[in-house]
């Protein structure tokens, strides 16, 4: 029997700590003007997993919550502002920013609300419109491409 891979997950100044077991169920850049306004960045860096496989082991008193709509309840360090993670209720899944993630090794597979970005990156991974069909999205694909040459540009 393997164990399973445990990884630890801190706000900035560390006073909340996660515990995470497993693996991640995706992980991707997501472009939509929520989360790129929340983590003040021009793409956020997710990493979803299933609710049952992230705790928190230290600091649950300093968590700060806010949910600007029904979809997304975003939780923070009140001690530094630090973000910890955001609940999606409706997906039944959690993001934990990749980069607080310890000794996570971060493997994108996929861009999600594509058609809001703006830092147009154009690296082979498939780009959501919006989300895949699977987590309630419409499933259409963007192209890959420099917008100078799907306008036609030489």
């Amino acid at each position: 029997m393997t164990k399973e891979h445990e990884y630890v997950a801190r706000c900035f100044c560390g006073a909340v700590e996660l515990s995470l077991v497993g693996a991640p169920k995706a992980m991707g850049y997501c472009h939509c003007e929520s989360c790129r306004r929340w983590s003040a960045a021009p793409v956020n860096a997710f990493s979803l997993w299933a609710p049952d496989s992230v705790s928190v082991t230290r600091g649950e008193e300093l968590l700060g919550v806010y949910a600007r709509s029904p979809s997304s309840e975003r939780r923070w360090c009140k001690r530094c502002g630090g973000h910890v993670l955001t609940e999606h209720p409706g997906m039944g899944l959690v993001d934990v920013y990749a980069a607080s993630i310890e000794g996570f090794d971060f493997t994108p597979a996929v861009h999600v609300h594509y058609q809001e970005t703006v830092l147009p990156l154009h690296d082979g991974l498939p780009k959501q419109k919006d989300l895949p069909a699977a987590m309630g999205g419409s499933g259409v694909l963007l192209p890959d491409e420099p917008a100078d040459a799907a306008q036609g540009a030489p």
